[in-house]
């Protein structure tokens, strides 16, 4: 079985699999719609899944007392290049 390259962070060295950590408060819990656009966190843009979601995990533990409060990884390379798998 193949591995999942992108999940385990060892992307080909030259291709980059950028992906972008965000959140905020969402105003129902149930749906994701922010409260206010102005206050998105932008935590970062990052060149593997690994190191986003070590970012992704950090940002979400420091505001685990607001249960508003989600943080998201956006699969940016997906956007770039829809084409590539």
């Amino acid at each position: 079985m193949a591995a999942n390259t992108e999940a385990s962070g060892t992307a080909d060295a030259g291709k980059q699999l950028l992906h972008l950590v965000f959140g905020g408060t969402l105003t129902d819990l149930d749906k994701v719609h922010f409260d206010d656009l102005s206050k998105l966190d932008v935590v970062g843009i990052y060149p593997n899944y690994a190191t986003a979601y070590d970012a992704w995990k950090d940002a979400a533990q420091r505001s685990v007392d607001d249960a508003h409060m989600r943080y998201f990884i956006v699969h940016l390379h997906r956007l770039l290049d829809p084409d590539a798998i």
